[in-house]
């Protein structure tokens, strides 16, 4: 991949912290976010091979040199995660990834990696949506430890495990900003969603990991340090940080519940769609969302097929523990 003159949409938040629009999908979707603190940088999250142009672009804007990364912090392997951090690499001579144990080396010999993603979306969209996976040298790569701590600049970092969406998944903690970056630990939450009763979040349960036990309690040690701010992939910040957390986990019980109660039916995964666009739908207009039923299903069409595929492979685990 060569470098190809970008625009970025930037979203400048307080202390340093930029989101930068992944452009995966489409706008608004996935945002990879800078975090600049005395001349240092680092990116959490950093979309795929097709968002890379855009990230180089908003170095360029924020005047950012290239050799001023530090880190690249992804929080767990998914590809909308993780996918673009191998091509990167190779424009950013100092950084390093700062991965999981338990994800590491799926980025330093993906093919089990791609292989498992392409039995989720098939090839032809696999390649469309990611292009050619670039593996990360192992010279580059850390393994990070739970409450391990990295400075940037002069603000410390503190990365803490989160597992629940993935086993190979932590969380970015920025306590002096109160600011937190939890991947997709703390769901997802569209502007588009937004009201004026503030922010709408759901969580989101994809394959193949998910477990809503350790979800809740991942939420919850989160939520312990008192954020006033979460920077999410999906899409960038929010805040009214414990009312957020406190629907998230509501959302968790009643999804897993809602999966027990199909798992004798004939076709268990339409019938946990079903009911969860029910429950969405009803928020919605809780909420004060304008949409009709029929754009928030459409607008919610991917979301909920990931998300009944991970209640439906955490529901098969369950039968067989």
């Amino acid at each position: 991949m060569v470098d190809v003159p970008v625009t970025a949409r930037l979203y400048r938040h307080p202390h340093g912290i930029t989101a930068v629009d992944a452009e995966h999908l489409y706008p608004g979707h996935a945002a990879a976010h800078i975090i600049e603190d005395h001349g240092r940088a680092a990116f959490v999250d950093v979309g795929t091979n097709f968002s890379v142009p855009y990230l180089l672009a908003a170095l360029d804007e924020l005047g950012i040199a290239r050799a001023a990364v530090d880190y690249l912090l992804l929080t767990h392997v998914h590809l909308d995660h993780v996918g673009g951090a191998g091509e990167l690499l190779r424009h950013l001579p100092h950084a390093r990834a700062y991965l999981h144990p338990r994800g590491a080396a799926h980025l330093i010999d993906p093919h089990k990696l791609i292989a498992g993603s392409k039995l989720v979306y098939g090839e032809e969209r696999f390649a469309r949506l990611y292009g050619e996976f670039v593996p990360l040298p192992a010279a580059r790569v850390h393994e990070v430890r739970d409450a391990e701590r990295v400075t940037l600049g002069a603000r410390t970092l503190e990365l803490i495990y989160t597992p629940g969406h993935a086993l190979h998944h932590y969380a970015v903690v920025d306590a002096a900003h109160r600011s937190i970056f939890p991947g997709d630990t703390f769901g997802i939450s569209y502007r588009a969603l937004d009201t004026a009763q503030g922010a709408f979040i759901f969580p989101t349960t994809t394959p193949t990991q998910f477990d809503p036990e350790q979800l809740v309690a991942s939420i919850e040690r989160m939520l312990a340090y008192g954020p006033e701010s979460m920077y999410l992939m999906h899409f960038s910040r929010v805040t009214d940080v414990a009312r957020l957390g406190e629907w998230l986990k509501a959302q968790v019980r009643e999804l897993a519940r809602m999966a027990r109660t199909h798992a004798p039916a004939a076709d268990p995964a339409a019938a946990i769609r079903r009911d969860m666009l029910k429950l969405w739908l009803a928020a919605a207009h809780r909420h004060g969302c304008r949409q009709s039923d029929a754009e928030l299903a459409q607008f919610l069409a991917g979301d909920l097929d990931l998300n009944t595929q991970g209640l439906v492979v955490w529901l098969q685990r369950e039968q067989r523990a």
